[in-house]
C-alpha cells in the first residue's frame, strides 16, 4: 500500500536533489573536493534501477541507495542524491565533480579505468538462463545442452549478442528469438517463462536472482558467460576518498547491514500471501468485519471493497511484515504510519491498521478527482494508487496523455503505461518523474482486489 501523502515526502527534498553552488570541504572556485576532507555535503549518482535505487511506496528503495545513506549517516555527511539517466552521463557527472561518488554497480573493466577508481561494495554478476523448475532430469544443466532450444532475448542486448557467439561455439541449433526492446524488457519475459508463453530466456544474475523473489518456479543456476565484477566508484582525483569508503565498508556493521539488504532484495519472496479461501457463503468476510464497516463508514466507502483489499494485502493475518517493512492487515509501511499519526508497531493492531487504511484511501481519492472525474473508473485508480504509491500512477497518467491512451481509463490505458515504467526508454521519459517501477504488481493487485470484491457482492449484504 501507499500513503496519499506523497508531495510532503518529495517536498522535503528527500529523493532528489538538484546540487547547485558549493558547501564545505570544496574547493570555491570549482566545488571539487579538497583533498584528504570530507565533505559536509556527500554527493551522489546513482541510476534507477530494481536493485540500487527506485521509489517504492513513496519510499526511497534500493541497496545501493540505502547503503549510500549510511555511509553518509556514519561519517556525518549530509546526502544528496542525483538521478543520471545513464551509465556514461553518471561518469561524466563524477568526471566534472557534480558529484562525489557513483553509487551503482559499475563495471570494473579497462572502458572505466583511467575515469573511476573502484570502491565500497564489491559485486560479481554473469548472464544466466532463465528456465521453469523441473526435476533435475529435464534441466539444463550445461550449454551444451541448449541446441534445440528456443531462447527469447531482447534484441540488440547484451544477450543477443552472448547467444548468437554461444551458438557459434556450440556449432549453431540453438533458435535465438529477439524480441523488440520497445515493446518487452527482460523482466516481462523472465515473467512469460514463468507462465509458459515462452520456454527460456536470458538476463544478469542479480536480476536474476532478484525476480526468483516473485517467480519461485524459475531455475537460474545455469551461467552462461565468464564474470563481471562490479563496484562503486570515485574520480581518479580522489583516491583518499576511494580508500576512506573501503575502510568503513570493511567495517563490520556496514558489511552486516549489506548482508542483511542483499537477503531482503534477493531472497525474501516478494509475492502475495499463501493463498487461502474464504467460505462467503457463512455471510462474513474476515473475523474484523466490523472494523471494516466502521472504517469504511467514515468516508462512505464500501466496506467489502476495504475488506477485499485487506485479504489481497495480508489474507488478514494482522502479523504479517512484508520485505518492505509494511505492516499489518491493510500492509502500511512505516513513514506512512508515521505521516497519518500512528506508530508503526501499531499498523500490527488491526483497529489501527484499518482505520489508517481508510484515511489513506480518502486522500488518495481527493487527489486523484482532478485527474479521473468518474467515481466508479477512479476506484481503480485509487486501488492502484494505494499499492504502488501515488507518484507512480501520476506517472502513468502522465504517459497515458503522451502515448495517446485515454488518461482517464484505467484498464488497457493507465494501467498499461504503469506496465511501461519497467522499461528504461519510459521511466526516463521526461513525463515521468518518479523513474522505476515494477508496475506488473500493481496491475494484478487491482485486478485481485476487484475480482475477490466481485464475489464479496455476490454474498455478502452491504
Amino acid at each position: 500500500m501507499s500513503s496519499g501523502y506523497p508531495y510532503r515526502l518529495f517536498a522535503a527534498g528527500v529523493i532528489i536533489a538538484i546540487i547547485i553552488g558549493c558547501s564545505g570541504n570544496r574547493d570555491i572556485h570549482t566545488g571539487h573536493l579538497i583533498p584528504g576532507r570530507l565533505p559536509d555535503t556527500l554527493r551522489i549518482a546513482t541510476l534507477y534501477s530494481p536493485t540500487s535505487y527506485f521509489i517504492y511506496r513513496e519510499e526511497p528503495m534500493g541497496v545501493d541507495y540505502t547503503l549510500a545513506r549510511r555511509l553518509a549517516h556514519d561519517k556525518g555527511m549530509e546526502l544528496k542524491i542525483v538521478v543520471a539517466p545513464s551509465m556514461v552521463s553518471m561518469i561524466g557527472m563524477l568526471d566534472s565533480g557534480y558529484v562525489d561518488l557513483v553509487a551503482y554497480p559499475v563495471p570494473v573493466t579497462s572502458e572505466y579505468r583511467e575515469e573511476v577508481i573502484p570502491c565500497g561494495p564489491r559485486s560479481e554478476t554473469h548472464q544466466v538462463l532463465v528456465q521453469p523448475r523441473r526435476s533435475h532430469k529435464d534441466l539444463i544443466t550445461d550449454v551444451t545442452e541448449l541446441p534445440g532450444h528456443d531462447v527469447y532475448v531482447e534484441q540488440e542486448s547484451k544477450y543477443y549478442y552472448r547467444m548468437l557467439n554461444l551458438n557459434d561455439e556450440l556449432g549453431g541449433g540453438i533458435s535465438i528469438h529477439p524480441i523488440d526492446r520497445d515493446t518487452l524488457i527482460g523482466e516481462d519475459l523472465i515473467d512469460m517463462v514463468s507462465d509458459g508463453t515462452i520456454p527460456l530466456t536470458v538476463i544478469d544474475s542479480d536480476i536474476a536472482r532478484l525476480n526468483r523473489t516473485y517467480y519461485p518456479n524459475l531455475d537460474v543456476s545455469l551461467a552462461l558467460s565468464f564474470t563481471q565484477r562490479h563496484a562503486w566508484g570515485v574520480s581518479i582525483r580522489h583516491p583518499w576518498l576511494a580508500d576512506s569508503i573501503d575502510a568503513w565498508m570493511n567495517q563490520k556493521r556496514p558489511r552486516d547491514a549489506r548482508d542483511r539488504l542483499l537477503r531482503r532484495y534477493f531472497e525474501l519472496a516478494k509475492d502475495a500471501p499463501s493463498a487461502t479461501t474464504v467460505d462467503l457463503t457463512k455471510g462474513k468476510i474476515s473475523p474484523y468485519d466490523n472494523l471494516f464497516r466502521q472504517a469504511a463508514a467514515i468516508i462512505g466507502y464500501d466496506w467489502r471493497l476495504l475488506a477485499s483489499q485487506g485479504f489481497i494485502e495480508s489474507h488478514f493475518d494482522s502479523t504479517r511484515v512484508s520485505w518492505a517493512g509494511a505492516k499489518g492487515i491493510m500492509q502500511i509501511m512505516p513513514s506512512t504510519a508515521r505521516a497519518y499519526g500512528q506508530s508503526p508497531d501499531s499498523m500490527i493492531i488491526p483497529r489501527h491498521s484499518i482505520h489508517t487504511a481508510i484515511l489513506i484511501l480518502r486522500d488518495l481519492d481527493k487527489s486523484l478527482k482532478r485527474l479521473v472525474a468518474d467515481g466508479d473508473e477512479r476506484t481503480k485508480f485509487v486501488l492502484g494508487a494505494y499499492n504502488s504509491g501515488l507518484a507512480h500512477v501520476y506517472d502513468a497518467i502522465a504517459l497515458a496523455e503522451k502515448l495517446g491512451y485515454n488518461p482517464q481509463v484505467w484498464d488497457g490505458n493507465v494501467a498499461e503505461c504503469l506496465l511501461l515504467k519497467a522499461n528504461p526508454e519510459y521511466y526516463n521519459d521526461p513525463v515521468c518523474k518518479f523513474g522505476y517501477f515494477r508496475g506488473r504488481q500493481t496491475t494484478t493487485y487491482v485486478k485481485q482486489v476487484s475480482a475477490f470484491y466481485t464475489r464479496c457482492k455476490q454474498y455478502i449484504d452491504k
